[in-house]
């Protein structure tokens, strides 16, 4: 109930939408929010990055959570099958880049 499956290319995209598992990642909700919202992006290296909107602000300790996210890397399941697609990171992460 804590994590939600993000969707790096929505369901309704015809081309890569597709609900498939390399198509999610699971995120608790504040961070599936934050994804939502292109507050943090994730790049094809799997590399997180936290928009300079966030970065700029103080407001305790959850903000700060998630500022400590820039820089990191996502963690990979054991089996590559159940890796995020590169390619639908890389879209997602040019509209994370034109927003931030």
């Amino acid at each position: 109930m804590l994590l939600d499956a993000a969707h790096m290319i929505p369901d309704a995209d015809q081309n890569d939408g597709d609900a498939v598992i390399c198509n999610g990642i699971p995120l608790s909700k504040i961070h599936h929010a934050a994804f939502d919202a292109h507050l943090i992006g994730i790049d094809a290296d799997f590399g997180l990055h936290v928009s300079k909107r966030i970065l700029e602000q103080k407001d305790g300790p959850i903000l700060e959570a998630i500022k400590s996210l820039n820089g990191q890397r996502l963690r990979l399941p054991d089996r590559r099958c159940d890796w995020p697609d590169r390619e639908r990171l890389e879209l997602r992460f040019q509209r994370f880049v034109e927003v931030a």
